[in-house]
Protein backbone atom coordinates (compact mmCIF):
# COMPACT_ATOMS: atom_id res chain seq x y z
CA UNK A 1 0.00 0.00 0.00
CA UNK A 2 1.09 3.52 -0.85
CA UNK A 3 -0.76 4.88 2.47
CA UNK A 4 0.61 5.98 5.34
CA UNK A 5 -0.99 5.91 8.91
CA UNK A 6 -3.40 9.22 9.01
CA UNK A 7 -3.97 8.86 5.10
CA UNK A 8 -1.07 10.57 4.64
CA UNK A 9 1.91 9.81 1.84
CA UNK A 10 5.38 10.20 1.32
CA UNK A 11 5.24 10.64 -2.33
CA UNK A 12 7.96 12.50 -4.24
CA UNK A 13 7.23 11.36 -7.59
CA UNK A 14 4.48 10.58 -9.03
CA UNK A 15 3.58 8.84 -13.00
CA UNK A 16 0.18 9.31 -15.09
CA UNK A 17 -0.11 6.87 -17.85
CA UNK A 18 -3.25 8.42 -20.18
CA UNK A 19 -1.97 7.56 -24.04
CA UNK A 20 -4.97 9.41 -25.86
CA UNK A 21 -7.30 9.62 -27.49
CA UNK A 22 -8.70 13.70 -26.63
CA UNK A 23 -11.82 12.87 -24.76
CA UNK A 24 -10.43 10.45 -22.20
CA UNK A 25 -7.18 12.86 -21.67
CA UNK A 26 -9.69 15.61 -20.71
CA UNK A 27 -11.88 13.18 -18.89
CA UNK A 28 -8.59 12.42 -16.87
CA UNK A 29 -7.40 16.03 -15.78
CA UNK A 30 -9.72 16.65 -12.64
CA UNK A 31 -8.09 13.81 -11.21
CA UNK A 32 -4.92 14.46 -12.26
CA UNK A 33 -5.51 18.07 -10.74
CA UNK A 34 -6.87 16.88 -7.26
CA UNK A 35 -3.84 14.61 -7.44
CA UNK A 36 -1.53 17.51 -8.11
CA UNK A 37 -3.42 19.47 -5.36
CA UNK A 38 -2.84 16.78 -2.69
CA UNK A 39 1.21 16.87 -3.58
CA UNK A 40 1.72 20.58 -4.36
CA UNK A 41 5.47 19.45 -3.78
CA UNK A 42 5.44 15.82 -6.04
CA UNK A 43 7.42 15.47 -9.29
CA UNK A 44 5.04 14.58 -11.58
CA UNK A 45 5.03 12.72 -14.98
CA UNK A 46 2.85 11.84 -17.70
CA UNK A 47 3.06 9.47 -20.53
CA UNK A 48 0.71 10.89 -23.19
CA UNK A 49 1.01 9.70 -27.22
CA UNK A 50 2.25 12.72 -29.14
CA UNK A 51 -0.66 14.03 -31.07
CA UNK A 52 -2.24 15.18 -27.66
CA UNK A 53 0.49 16.31 -25.90
CA UNK A 54 -0.52 19.99 -26.53
CA UNK A 55 -3.44 19.35 -23.71
CA UNK A 56 -0.49 19.12 -21.53
CA UNK A 57 2.39 20.70 -22.55
CA UNK A 58 2.08 24.64 -25.06
CA UNK A 59 4.33 24.37 -28.27
CA UNK A 60 7.84 24.66 -27.74
CA UNK A 61 7.39 24.76 -24.23
CA UNK A 62 10.36 22.70 -22.21
CA UNK A 63 8.50 19.13 -21.89
CA UNK A 64 10.51 18.69 -18.13
CA UNK A 65 11.10 21.45 -15.35
CA UNK A 66 8.70 23.76 -13.05
CA UNK A 67 5.64 24.33 -13.52
CA UNK A 68 4.44 27.14 -15.63
CA UNK A 69 1.05 28.83 -17.34
CA UNK A 70 1.94 26.78 -21.15
CA UNK A 71 2.50 23.57 -18.89
CA UNK A 72 0.63 23.92 -16.07
CA UNK A 73 -0.40 20.39 -14.31
CA UNK A 74 3.14 18.46 -14.54
CA UNK A 75 6.55 18.41 -14.43
CA UNK A 76 7.25 16.12 -17.04
CA UNK A 77 5.52 14.96 -20.25
CA UNK A 78 7.09 11.78 -21.67
CA UNK A 79 5.40 10.72 -25.08
CA UNK A 80 4.94 7.93 -27.29
CA UNK A 81 4.24 6.54 -30.30
CA UNK A 82 2.87 3.07 -29.88
CA UNK A 83 1.05 3.03 -33.45
CA UNK A 84 4.11 4.80 -35.05
CA UNK A 85 6.26 2.48 -33.47
CA UNK A 86 4.69 -0.78 -34.20
CA UNK A 87 4.34 -0.01 -37.77
CA UNK A 88 8.24 0.07 -38.00
CA UNK A 89 10.31 -2.05 -35.39
CA UNK A 90 13.01 -3.13 -37.62
CA UNK A 91 13.79 0.55 -37.76
CA UNK A 92 17.21 1.71 -35.74
CA UNK A 93 15.56 5.13 -35.28
CA UNK A 94 12.47 3.58 -33.53
CA UNK A 95 14.25 1.91 -31.40
CA UNK A 96 16.21 5.14 -30.74
CA UNK A 97 13.26 6.37 -30.18
CA UNK A 98 11.46 4.75 -27.58
CA UNK A 99 15.26 3.83 -25.94
CA UNK A 100 15.56 7.81 -25.30
CA UNK A 101 11.65 7.79 -24.22
CA UNK A 102 12.34 4.88 -21.39
CA UNK A 103 15.92 5.65 -20.60
CA UNK A 104 13.38 9.41 -19.24
CA UNK A 105 11.30 7.72 -17.39
CA UNK A 106 13.44 5.21 -15.52
CA UNK A 107 15.67 8.42 -15.04
CA UNK A 108 12.81 9.76 -13.19
CA UNK A 109 12.81 7.50 -10.48
CA UNK A 110 8.87 7.52 -10.09
CA UNK A 111 7.55 5.84 -7.07
CA UNK A 112 4.26 5.56 -8.15
CA UNK A 113 2.57 5.13 -11.40
CA UNK A 114 -1.50 5.40 -11.87
CA UNK A 115 -2.57 3.78 -14.61
CA UNK A 116 -6.09 5.91 -16.52
CA UNK A 117 -6.37 4.01 -19.52
CA UNK A 118 -7.15 0.56 -18.33
CA UNK A 119 -5.33 -0.86 -21.50
CA UNK A 120 -3.01 -3.44 -21.50
CA UNK A 121 -0.14 -1.31 -23.20
CA UNK A 122 -0.94 1.68 -20.63
CA UNK A 123 -0.35 -1.20 -18.02
CA UNK A 124 2.82 -2.59 -19.11
CA UNK A 125 4.12 1.17 -19.72
CA UNK A 126 3.28 1.99 -15.92
CA UNK A 127 4.37 -1.30 -14.73
CA UNK A 128 8.15 -0.83 -16.84
CA UNK A 129 8.57 2.34 -15.13
CA UNK A 130 10.40 1.46 -12.19
CA UNK A 131 7.74 2.44 -10.12
CA UNK A 132 7.20 0.42 -6.77
CA UNK A 133 3.72 0.80 -6.70
CA UNK A 134 0.96 0.30 -9.58
CA UNK A 135 -2.43 1.80 -9.70
CA UNK A 136 -4.91 0.45 -12.25
CA UNK A 137 -9.39 0.05 -12.24
CA UNK A 138 -9.63 -3.47 -10.50
CA UNK A 139 -11.97 -4.08 -13.93
CA UNK A 140 -10.06 -2.69 -16.96
CA UNK A 141 -11.62 -2.04 -19.87
CA UNK A 142 -8.86 -4.56 -21.06
CA UNK A 143 -8.80 -7.44 -18.45
CA UNK A 144 -5.75 -8.92 -18.99
CA UNK A 145 -4.20 -5.28 -17.62
CA UNK A 146 -4.54 -5.99 -14.06
CA UNK A 147 -2.25 -8.42 -13.62
CA UNK A 148 0.49 -5.53 -14.26
CA UNK A 149 -1.23 -3.69 -10.90
CA UNK A 150 0.45 -4.09 -7.85
CA UNK A 151 -3.08 -2.15 -6.16
CA UNK A 152 -6.10 -2.80 -8.11
CA UNK A 153 -8.82 -0.32 -6.75
CA UNK A 154 -12.55 -1.26 -7.42
CA UNK A 155 -13.71 2.16 -9.74
CA UNK A 156 -16.51 4.08 -8.37
CA UNK A 157 -19.11 6.45 -9.65
CA UNK A 158 -21.51 6.85 -12.96
CA UNK A 159 -19.49 9.35 -15.21
CA UNK A 160 -16.02 7.95 -16.27
CA UNK A 161 -14.81 11.77 -14.56
CA UNK A 162 -16.19 10.47 -10.68
CA UNK A 163 -14.67 6.57 -12.03
CA UNK A 164 -11.37 8.43 -12.79
CA UNK A 165 -11.16 10.02 -9.18
CA UNK A 166 -12.20 6.91 -7.41
CA UNK A 167 -8.80 5.33 -8.63
CA UNK A 168 -6.72 8.21 -8.36
CA UNK A 169 -7.63 8.54 -4.42
CA UNK A 170 -6.31 5.30 -3.76
CA UNK A 171 -2.50 7.10 -3.72
CA UNK A 172 -3.82 9.38 -1.35
CA UNK A 173 -5.97 7.63 0.77
CA UNK A 174 -9.00 9.43 0.91
CA UNK A 175 -12.12 10.20 -1.26
CA UNK A 176 -10.94 13.18 -3.83
CA UNK A 177 -12.61 15.66 -5.19
CA UNK A 178 -13.18 17.50 -9.11
CA UNK A 179 -11.42 20.76 -9.14
CA UNK A 180 -11.36 23.02 -11.80
CA UNK A 181 -8.46 22.09 -14.53
CA UNK A 182 -5.77 23.73 -15.71
CA UNK A 183 -4.94 23.70 -19.53
CA UNK A 184 -2.17 25.12 -21.15
CA UNK A 185 -1.70 28.85 -22.33
CA UNK A 186 -0.27 29.15 -25.83
CA UNK A 187 0.07 32.82 -25.99
CA UNK A 188 1.32 32.65 -29.50
CA UNK A 189 -2.06 30.81 -30.62
CA UNK A 190 -3.97 33.14 -28.26
CA UNK A 191 -3.15 35.75 -30.12
CA UNK A 192 -3.58 33.88 -33.33
CA UNK A 193 -6.89 33.82 -32.23
CA UNK A 194 -7.71 36.57 -31.01
CA UNK A 195 -6.38 38.05 -34.78
CA UNK A 196 -8.49 35.98 -36.36
CA UNK A 197 -11.71 36.26 -34.50
CA UNK A 198 -11.78 40.07 -35.40
CA UNK A 199 -10.92 39.70 -38.98
CA UNK A 200 -13.95 37.75 -38.98
CA UNK A 201 -15.85 40.13 -36.90
CA UNK A 202 -17.02 37.60 -33.98
CA UNK A 203 -17.62 39.06 -30.54
CA UNK A 204 -20.26 37.18 -29.46
CA UNK A 205 -19.83 33.77 -30.63
CA UNK A 206 -20.84 30.01 -30.69
CA UNK A 207 -18.74 26.71 -31.38
CA UNK A 208 -20.61 24.22 -33.68
CA UNK A 209 -18.98 20.51 -34.28
CA UNK A 210 -20.75 18.87 -36.62
CA UNK A 211 -17.92 16.06 -36.41
CA UNK A 212 -17.32 12.83 -33.96
CA UNK A 213 -15.32 9.68 -33.60
CA UNK A 214 -17.59 7.81 -36.04
CA UNK A 215 -20.87 8.28 -38.12
CA UNK A 216 -23.20 7.37 -35.58
CA UNK A 217 -22.43 9.40 -32.87
CA UNK A 218 -22.84 12.06 -35.65
CA UNK A 219 -26.00 14.12 -36.15
CA UNK A 220 -26.27 15.94 -39.32
CA UNK A 221 -23.74 18.38 -40.65
CA UNK A 222 -26.47 20.35 -42.71
CA UNK A 223 -28.28 21.06 -39.20
CA UNK A 224 -25.90 22.50 -37.57
CA UNK A 225 -25.82 25.05 -40.60
CA UNK A 226 -29.72 25.10 -39.69
CA UNK A 227 -28.73 26.00 -36.28
CA UNK A 228 -26.47 28.55 -36.88
CA UNK A 229 -29.20 30.60 -38.94
CA UNK A 230 -31.27 30.72 -36.14
CA UNK A 231 -28.43 31.59 -33.63
CA UNK A 232 -26.96 34.57 -35.95
CA UNK A 233 -30.88 35.75 -35.32
CA UNK A 234 -30.21 36.34 -31.60
CA UNK A 235 -27.01 37.70 -32.25
CA UNK A 236 -24.53 34.73 -31.70
CA UNK A 237 -22.17 34.11 -35.36
CA UNK A 238 -20.64 30.76 -35.27
CA UNK A 239 -17.54 28.88 -35.61
CA UNK A 240 -17.46 25.60 -37.30
CA UNK A 241 -14.47 23.46 -35.74
CA UNK A 242 -13.19 21.22 -38.01
CA UNK A 243 -11.02 18.47 -37.23
CA UNK A 244 -8.58 16.13 -39.27
CA UNK A 245 -10.45 14.65 -41.93
CA UNK A 246 -13.61 16.76 -41.29
CA UNK A 247 -13.51 19.27 -43.69
CA UNK A 248 -16.71 17.71 -46.09
CA UNK A 249 -18.93 18.06 -42.98
CA UNK A 250 -17.72 21.48 -41.87
CA UNK A 251 -18.61 22.53 -45.35
CA UNK A 252 -21.74 20.57 -45.59
CA UNK A 253 -22.67 23.02 -42.57
CA UNK A 254 -21.38 26.13 -43.59
CA UNK A 255 -23.10 26.00 -46.47
CA UNK A 256 -26.93 25.22 -44.89
CA UNK A 257 -25.48 28.23 -42.40
CA UNK A 258 -26.17 30.64 -45.14
CA UNK A 259 -23.31 32.83 -44.27
CA UNK A 260 -23.65 32.77 -40.86
CA UNK A 261 -21.54 30.32 -39.78
CA UNK A 262 -17.38 29.99 -40.15
CA UNK A 263 -15.50 26.59 -40.67
CA UNK A 264 -11.92 26.91 -38.81
CA UNK A 265 -9.35 24.15 -38.72
CA UNK A 266 -7.04 24.81 -36.32
CA UNK A 267 -4.06 23.09 -34.04
CA UNK A 268 -5.01 21.75 -30.21
CA UNK A 269 -3.29 24.87 -28.87
CA UNK A 270 -5.53 27.46 -31.08
CA UNK A 271 -8.91 25.53 -30.20
CA UNK A 272 -8.52 25.38 -26.66
CA UNK A 273 -7.49 29.55 -27.18
CA UNK A 274 -10.78 30.14 -28.87
CA UNK A 275 -12.87 27.50 -26.98
CA UNK A 276 -12.05 30.08 -24.08
CA UNK A 277 -13.91 33.00 -25.68
CA UNK A 278 -16.54 31.09 -27.01
CA UNK A 279 -20.34 32.07 -25.58
CA UNK A 280 -21.68 28.45 -26.06
CA UNK A 281 -20.44 24.72 -27.54
CA UNK A 282 -22.86 22.70 -29.22
CA UNK A 283 -21.72 19.40 -30.60
CA UNK A 284 -22.02 15.64 -29.95
CA UNK A 285 -19.67 13.09 -27.99
CA UNK A 286 -16.09 14.35 -28.83
CA UNK A 287 -13.12 15.59 -27.42
CA UNK A 288 -13.72 19.63 -28.49
CA UNK A 289 -17.26 18.92 -26.73
CA UNK A 290 -15.53 17.80 -23.56
CA UNK A 291 -12.65 20.62 -23.90
CA UNK A 292 -15.46 23.01 -23.94
CA UNK A 293 -16.83 21.44 -20.61
CA UNK A 294 -13.59 21.37 -18.59
CA UNK A 295 -13.10 25.39 -19.61
CA UNK A 296 -16.57 25.65 -18.10
CA UNK A 297 -18.32 26.83 -21.49
CA UNK A 298 -21.75 25.92 -21.85
CA UNK A 299 -22.90 23.48 -23.73
CA UNK A 300 -25.68 21.95 -25.74
CA UNK A 301 -24.66 17.74 -25.94
CA UNK A 302 -26.00 15.56 -28.82
CA UNK A 303 -26.14 12.29 -27.94
CA UNK A 304 -27.25 8.70 -29.67
CA UNK A 305 -25.19 5.94 -28.62
CA UNK A 306 -23.17 6.46 -26.18
CA UNK A 307 -24.54 7.04 -22.91
CA UNK A 308 -24.13 10.84 -21.21
CA UNK A 309 -24.41 9.77 -18.19
CA UNK A 310 -20.73 8.36 -18.32
CA UNK A 311 -19.83 10.92 -21.11
CA UNK A 312 -21.64 13.35 -20.99
CA UNK A 313 -20.30 17.24 -20.29
CA UNK A 314 -18.98 17.27 -16.85
CA UNK A 315 -18.82 20.59 -14.80
CA UNK A 316 -20.42 22.60 -16.39
CA UNK A 317 -23.90 24.51 -17.35
CA UNK A 318 -25.45 22.01 -20.46
CA UNK A 319 -28.07 20.93 -21.73
CA UNK A 320 -28.13 16.99 -22.77
CA UNK A 321 -30.69 16.12 -25.72
CA UNK A 322 -30.85 11.78 -26.03
CA UNK A 323 -33.28 10.26 -27.73
CA UNK A 324 -34.86 7.78 -25.14
CA UNK A 325 -35.13 5.07 -28.01
CA UNK A 326 -31.33 5.45 -28.50
CA UNK A 327 -29.73 2.44 -27.36
CA UNK A 328 -26.07 2.51 -25.90
CA UNK A 329 -23.81 0.79 -27.70
CA UNK A 330 -20.04 1.85 -28.55
CA UNK A 331 -19.48 -0.49 -31.76
CA UNK A 332 -18.45 2.16 -34.67
CA UNK A 333 -21.22 2.42 -37.22
CA UNK A 334 -20.79 4.74 -39.86
CA UNK A 335 -24.10 5.46 -40.47
CA UNK A 336 -26.04 7.81 -38.11
CA UNK A 337 -28.12 6.82 -34.78
CA UNK A 338 -31.77 6.72 -36.23
CA UNK A 339 -33.17 7.77 -33.41
CA UNK A 340 -30.87 10.57 -32.65
CA UNK A 341 -32.07 11.76 -36.40
CA UNK A 342 -34.99 12.59 -33.80
CA UNK A 343 -33.17 15.18 -32.56
CA UNK A 344 -34.69 18.13 -34.32
CA UNK A 345 -32.85 21.96 -35.10
CA UNK A 346 -35.65 23.40 -33.02
CA UNK A 347 -34.71 21.07 -30.26
CA UNK A 348 -30.91 22.44 -30.41
CA UNK A 349 -31.97 26.30 -31.08
CA UNK A 350 -34.27 25.94 -27.69
CA UNK A 351 -31.32 24.42 -25.35
CA UNK A 352 -28.99 27.22 -26.87
CA UNK A 353 -31.07 29.90 -26.49
CA UNK A 354 -31.90 28.84 -22.77
CA UNK A 355 -28.21 28.60 -22.30
CA UNK A 356 -27.29 31.53 -23.58
CA UNK A 357 -30.10 33.47 -21.60
CA UNK A 358 -28.56 32.16 -18.35
CA UNK A 359 -25.27 33.46 -19.18
CA UNK A 360 -26.95 37.04 -19.82
CA UNK A 361 -28.39 36.74 -16.36
CA UNK A 362 -32.05 36.66 -18.07
CA UNK A 363 -35.32 34.50 -17.53
CA UNK A 364 -34.92 31.30 -19.48
CA UNK A 365 -37.41 30.59 -21.76
CA UNK A 366 -39.45 27.70 -20.76
CA UNK A 367 -39.79 23.85 -22.76
CA UNK A 368 -42.58 23.11 -23.79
Amino acid sequence: MIVESGGTTGIDRLLIVRLSAMGDVIHTLPAVQALREAFPQAEMGWIIEERWVELLCAPGTSRRGARSPSRPLVNWVHTVQMREWGRSLGSIQTWEQIARTWNDVRAAQYEAAVDLQGAVRSAVLANWSGAREVVGTAEPRESPASLWYTLPVVARGTHVVEQNLSVASAVVGHDLTARKVELPRDCAAEERMDHWLAQAGMRDFAILNPGAGWGAKRWPAERYGQVARALAKDGVRSILNCGPSEESLAREAESASGGSATALECSISELIAVTRRAKLFVGGDTGPMHLAAALQIPVVAIFGPTDPARNGPYGTRSVVLRNPESLTSHARRAQPDEAMLEIGVEDVVEAAVELLARGRGQECPRHT
